[in-house]
C-alpha cells in the first residue's frame, strides 16, 4: 500500500476553537445505544432514521463468534450462505438483496472487490474486531453505489484507557483448528493506540458431498491478521488518527466443476487454493470549527488481492484490485431544530489481473446534503446525492423520513429511499462475458417502523417494508449481462431484547417475499422465514449462554426447482473467570449435529450440497495482565 497518500491529512490541519469531546467517536465505539454509520456522526441509536442492529466488543466476547458471517447471521433481515464451512466465501443478503447490492466498510472505507462484488467478509479475523454495525435498508444518499440492501461497517479494535493493557488469547478446537491473538492497547489525555495481531489455522473440512477424487480431502484455511489504530488530539479542538487492517493468508477449496482442458475437451481433477490478501488503511482529520460547525476529513486506500492457483497444474489466475479514497464531511447546527449535513466524496477503482480487462480503472465523485428538523411533536430528514461516474454518467438519489413520537416510549418512522448500484468490472469489461453498455441498477424502497419501550425490561423495534428493484444485472442466452431484471422485496423483520430474571434474552425474526416480478419466481437463496435467539446471563465469574437459529427452505436457482432444506442449529458457550487476568472460553456450535446446506453445485447430472460444519467445539484462553 502507499503509505504517502495517507500522509496528506497531516498537511492541511484547519484551525478551530473547541472540540467538543476528545476521542468522541473512539469512545462512542464502545457504547452499545450509540451508532456512527447511518449519517457518519455519532448519534443515538434511537435517534436514527435507519433499522439497526450493533455489536459491541463486549457483545462479541459474549457471543463468541467464529467469524463475521457468524456473528451477521444474528441480524433480523440478514441472511448468509456460505459454500462450505470457514474461509468460505459467504453470500450475504440483506433484506433479500444480494451480496453486490450491499455495501462493506472498514473504518469507513469501502473493500468490496471491483471485479465481482464480493467483499470477503470471511477473512475480516473478529479479535482484530472493535464492533460491527449493520444498517437494514437503502442508505445511498449518504454513501451511493452499493447501498441498496443495506451498509455493514466493521470498526478495528480501540484504545479506550490511560496506561498499557496487554491481551492475550490462545485457542484449540475441533478440525484441528487453532487460535492466536496478541494485541496491546493504551494511551494518555492526547494519544490512544491499538495494536493487535492474530493467526488463525484450521484444517478444515471436505465442503463438497460427491465430486471428484481430488475433492475428496480436507480444505484448511490459514489467516494472519495485523491491526493498528491511532488517535492523537493536537489540540483541544483537532484530532487526527490513522487505522488500518490487514488479512492474509491461504484458503483450499474444492471445484466439482473441474477445470476444461482444450487439449483434450475433458473436465479434469483439480486441487485449488487462494492467496488472499484484504486490507484497510485510513487517516482523518476531525475538527470543530466553532459551536455550529464541525467537519472530519478522511484519506483511504483498500486493498482486495486474490491469487489462485492449482496443485494439480500450472494453472494460475490473478485478480487484484485496488481503490483511493476521499470524504468529506460537515456537520452544521443551524439552531435548536434545523441540523445540516454537507459533503463530498472521491474514489478511484483500479485493477491488476491476469485476464486482460478493456479498462481497468474508472473514478467516482458525489455531493451530498441532508437536513434533519427536530420539532415539538415530530421530526423530518430529508437527504439527496448526486455522483458522477467516469463509466456511466450521473445518478442522482433521495431519500426522506418522517418521525413521530407517540408517546415518551414509543416512535413510528415512515421513510422512502433511493438507491443504486454501479455495474462491476466483471460486468462491464470481462473478456467475451460482458456488456459496456449496462447501466446501474436501481431502486426504491418504502418503510414503516415501530420503536417502542414496552417496560423496563423489554425493547421491541419492528419495520415493514417493501422494496422494488429496476435494471436489475442478470446474464442472458447469450452468456452477456443486460438489465433486463426487475425485483420486488416485502419484508417483516423485528428484535425484541429482554431482561428476564436475570437472563438476556435477545430474539429476532424476519419473513421475506422475495420475488421475481417478471417470472413470479422467489429469488435464489433466500428464504421467506428465518429466526435467531440467543439467551445470555451472568453468575458472578460463570457465564452461560445459547444461541437458536431457524432458516426455512429455499432455492437455489432463479426457475425455483433446485430446493435447499431448511434448518435449525443450537449452539451453547460458556465462560470463566478464574480471577482479573484470566478467563476461560468454551463452546459448542451446532450440537445436535444437523446437516444442512445453503448452496448447490452440479456434479456428473446431479445435484448436491456444499458441506456446512457439523457439531464444533471451541476452547480458548484470555489473559489480560495488568501491568
Amino acid at each position: 500500500m502507499n503509505l504517502s497518500r495517507l500522509a496528506l491529512p497531516l498537511l492541511l490541519l484547519p484551525t478551530a476553537s473547541t472540540l467538543a469531546d476528545t476521542f468522541e467517536r473512539d469512545q462512542a465505539l464502545k457504547l452499545p445505544d450509540t451508532l456512527i454509520s447511518a449519517n457518519r456522526q455519532v448519534e443515538a441509536r434511537n435517534d436514527s432514521s435507519a433499522a439497526n442492529t450493533v455489536f459491541t466488543r463486549e457483545d462479541i466476547d459474549r457471543l463468541q463468534p467464529s467469524d463475521v458471517p457468524d456473528l451477521l447471521r444474528r441480524v433480523p433481515g440478514v441472511q448468509v450462505a456460505q459454500a462450505g464451512g470457514r474461509g468460505s466465501l459467504p453470500g450475504v443478503y440483506i433484506r433479500g438483496t444480494q451480496s453486490a447490492q450491499s455495501l462493506v466498510l472498514v473504518d469507513g472505507q469501502r473493500i468490496g472487490n471491483s471485479t465481482s462484488g464480493d467483499s470477503n467478509l470471511q477473512h475480516l479475523n473478529i479479535e482484530q474486531i472493535e464492533r460491527v454495525e449493520v444498517l437494514r435498508g437503502s442508505r445511498s444518499v449518504i454513501y451511493g453505489s452499493d447501498a441498496i440492501g443495506g451498509v455493514i461497517q466493521i470498526f478495528t479494535r480501540r484504545g479506550s484507557e490511560p496506561g498499557l493493557q496487554p491481551r492475550l488469547h490462545l485457542g484449540f478446537g475441533s478440525h484441528q483448528t487453532w487460535e492466536r491473538s496478541l494485541g496491546l492497547s493504551g494511551g494518555d489525555e492526547k494519544t490512544r493506540f491499538n495494536l493487535g495481531a492474530s493467526l488463525d489455522e484450521t484444517a478444515g473440512i471436505d465442503r463438497t458431498h460427491d465430486s471428484y477424487p481430488s475433492d475428496g480431502d480436507d480444505d484448511a484455511y490459514r489467516n494472519k491478521s495485523l491491526s493498528l489504530s491511532l488517535s492523537h488530539a493536537l489540540t483541544e479542538n483537532i484530532e487526527v488518527g490513522a487505522n488500518l487492517l490487514d488479512n492474509r493468508g491461504k484458503s483450499e477449496f474444492d471445484n466439482p466443476f473441474g477445470r476444461f482442458d482444450m487439449d483434450t475437451f475433458e473436465s479434469v481433477q483439480q486441487q485449488p487454493y487462494s492467496d488472499f490478501n484484504v486490507s484497510s488503511l485510513s487517516s482523518y482529520v476531525d475538527a470543530r470549527i466553532n459551536e455550529t460547525w464541525k467537519t472530519r476529513l478522511e484519506f483511504g486506500h483498500t486493498e482486495n488481492r486474490e491469487k489462485t492457483l492449482d496443485k494439480l497444474s500450472d494453472e494460475r489466475t490473478v485478480f487484484n484490485t485496488y481503490r483511493d479514497s476521499v470524504n468529506w464531511q460537515n456537520d452544521l447546527t443551524l439552531d435548536a431544530r434545523n441540523s445540516l449535513i454537507l459533503g463530498g466524496d472521491w474514489y478511484e477503482d483500479r485493477i491488476n489481473s491476469s485476464t486482460a480487462f478493456d479498462e481497468d480503472s474508472r473514478w467516482n465523485r458525489a455531493a451530498f446534503i441532508q437536513h434533519r428538523y427536530q420539532a415539538d411533536s415530530f421530526s423530518t430528514e430529508l437527504g439527496l446525492r448526486h455522483d458522477d461516474n467516469q463509466q456511466f454518467g450521473s445518478q442522482n438519489t433521495w431519500s426522506g423520513t418522517f418521525t413521530l413520537p407517540l408517546n415518551p416510549d414509543n416512535d413510528v418512522l415512515l421513510s422512502y429511499s433511493e438507491g443504486f448500484r454501479a455495474p462491476t468490472f466483471n460486468d462491464l469489461y470481462y473478456p467475451d462475458f460482458s456488456n459496456p453498455k449496462l447501466k446501474p441498477e436501481t431502486s426504491k424502497s418504502y418503510e414503516l417502523q415501530w420503536r417502542s419501550q414496552l417496560n423496563d425490561n423489554t425493547r421491541l423495534e419492528a419495520s415493514i417494508y417493501r422494496t422494488d428493484l429496476e435494471d436489475a444485472i442478470i446474464f442472458g442466452s447469450n452468456s452477456r449481462p443486460q438489465n433486463v431484471a426487475s425485483a420486488r422485496i416485502n419484508g417483516f423483520e423485528a428484535t425484541v431484547k429482554q431482561d428476564l430474571f436475570g437472563w438476556q434474552s435477545n430474539l429476532g425474526v424476519a419473513i421475506i417475499d422475495p420475488r421475481d416480478r417478471d417470472t413470479g419466481h422467489t429469488l435464489a437463496r433466500r428464504a421467506r422465514r428465518t429466526a435467531s435467539w440467543d439467551l445470555d446471563r451472568q453468575f458472578d465469574r460463570l457465564g452461560l449462554g445459547a444461541s437458536w437459529q431457524l432458516v426455512s427452505g429455499s432455492y437455489d436457482d432463479l426457475n425455483n426447482t433446485q430446493s435447499l432444506g431448511g434448518y435449525g442449529t443450537l449452539g451453547l458457550r460458556s465462560s470463566w473467570a478464574l480471577n482479573r487476568e484470566i478467563k476461560l472460553d468454551l463452546k459448542v456450535d451446532n450440537l445436535l449435529d444437523k446437516d444442512y446446506s445453503r448452496a448447490n453445485y452440479s456434479y456428473d447430472g446431479g445435484q448436491y450440497g456444499y458441506r456446512e460444519e457439523g457439531r464444533a467445539w471451541m476452547f480458548g484462553v484470555t489473559w489480560t495482565p495488568e501491568l
